[in-house]
């Protein structure tokens, strides 16, 4: 049989287990192995698997993901969280939907030490939602609001899918870090300026927050210490080279854990929890890695990504077209997959036909986040909507009803970074290493 319909008909058959509730990771791992038995034989296939099972599960460049999710555990026990709300809300003051632009300043800024969708939204909305519910927010706009700011956590780095994606395609983490910073920074001021132009039309939606004097202004700055130490040590040593990725994430995870006992919240119950946490996350990427592993290699010997990519260069049609047509795709899966499910599955087969068209790797790396983050807010799947909905008892109807206001801006954030590529490649042609 040949290739290509070898591994169309494995894609189909994985996407229905996926869709039958099959964990994504086993649904790669068994379609990859029958195919690679298919294609070759069954000692093959066994040989496979026991390569990518050792070599992820072994690699030094893995440990990076553990320490990156431990730091934001434990900076998250630490109450680094609180206080990044607490000042954001000071610093907006009275201004009509303060609490809305708090939110969505700090969870940029959560981000910026967690690197995890779920963690940066399931922590926020703990925090912001007694708040905003208390000065008379509906529940559409605190859900839709804080659903939407979480998806900066793997924009803005550390990020979780960057990671993934650099390993995935041999790319420098160091660099993929550094494109996202000022796609994040767009990405979040399309957010305020949707939560500016909804109060305008609105007035009821995001009330006006309570007032602060100069000096509780200038006292409510403490609150960001502990996540300026924390980016400057861990992103400032990646970007001027004086650490690599994995040492920086070792260093973020101990100073993490130092503000935990600094600030006397270091008990039996947050240490432990932040352990298991990391144990969970990390057991999850693990068998989704493996799974990818095996199916990626069944699709590299059906030739299909390379078939794939050598017959869009024979099309006569624009590169443009080309990338729409694939952030098309990505925006209708990532309606039905999880982000980092839809990012392993898929680099395999696009990025060849990226790098066929001439396209900046790590730029694409960037596009990808940013509409799969589209994605995590959209029905049916919309993982940072289901996390938000449980977190803060909010009916999960109501929270994609808050999120409609907001897509708007996930699109206009993505076409300003189309249009503008040096948007996101300016700052890792600074980085050195």
């Amino acid at each position: 049989m040949d290739g290509n319909v070898v591994a169309i008909a494995g894609i189909a058959i994985m996407l229905g287990l996926i869709f039958l509730g099959v964990n994504i990771g086993l649904s790669m791992f068994i379609i990859g192995f029958c195919g690679y038995a298919y294609v070759l034989n069954f000692h093959a296939a066994l040989s496979s698997l026991g390569n990518f099972s050792t070599g992820s599960s072994m690699s030094y460049t893995m440990t990076v993901i553990p320490l990156f999710v431990l730091m934001g555990n434990f900076a998250f026990h630490s109450g680094i969280s609180d206080g990044l709300f607490t000042t954001t809300r000071t610093l907006f003051g009275r201004m009509r939907g303060s609490l809305a632009y708090a939110s969505i300043v700090a969870c940029a800024l959560f981000g910026a030490i967690c690197g995890s969708l779920a963690a940066t939204t399931a922590t926020m909305s703990r925090v912001a939602r007694p708040v905003m519910s208390k000065n008379g927010y509906k529940d559409e706009i605190i859900g839709g609001t804080l659903a939407v700011s979480g998806t900066l956590g793997t924009l803005i780095p550390p990020s979780t899918p960057f990671i993934i994606f650099g390993l995935m395609t041999e790319t420098s983490i160091g660099k993929l870090f550094a494109a996202g910073v000022m796609p994040g920074i767009v990405m979040a001021i399309c957010f305020c300026l949707t939560v500016f132009i909804t109060g305008q039309k609105d007035k009821n939606a995001f009330p006006a927050g309570e007032v602060y004097t100069l000096k509780q202004k200038l006292v409510s700055l403490k609150g960001f210490i502990g996540m300026f130490i924390l980016f400057f040590l861990v992103l400032g040593g990646i970007f001027s080279g004086i650490t690599s990725v994995t040492e920086a994430a070792a260093i973020g995870a101990l100073v993490s854990l130092i503000f935990l006992i600094l600030r006397h919240r270091l008990n039996k119950t947050n240490f432990f929890g932040s352990l298991l946490d990391t144990i969970k996350t990390l057991g999850m990427v693990m068998i989704t890695l493996v799974g990818a592993g095996v199916f990626g290699t069944f699709l590299t010997i059906t030739k299909l990504p390379t078939n794939l990519a050598s017959w869009v260069e024979t099309l006569n049609v624009s590169p443009v077209v080309v990338i729409l047509i694939i952030l098309i795709l990505y925006a209708l899966l990532g309606c039905v997959m999880d982000t980092l499910a839809l990012m392993i599955l898929s680099v395999p087969i696009f990025v060849p036909i990226i790098s066929a068209l001439g396209y900046d790797v790590i730029w694409f790396g960037v596009i990808i986040v940013m509409i799969m983050n589209m994605g995590a807010v959209t029905p049916p799947v919309g993982l940072s909507c289901y996390v938000a909905s449980g977190v803060m008892k909010i009916p999960l109807s109501k929270v994609f009803r808050g999120v409609v206001p907001f897509l708007l801006a996930f699109i206009v954030s993505l076409i300003i970074v189309l249009a503008f590529p040096q948007i996101a490649l300016w700052l890792p042609n600074l980085v050195r290493g």
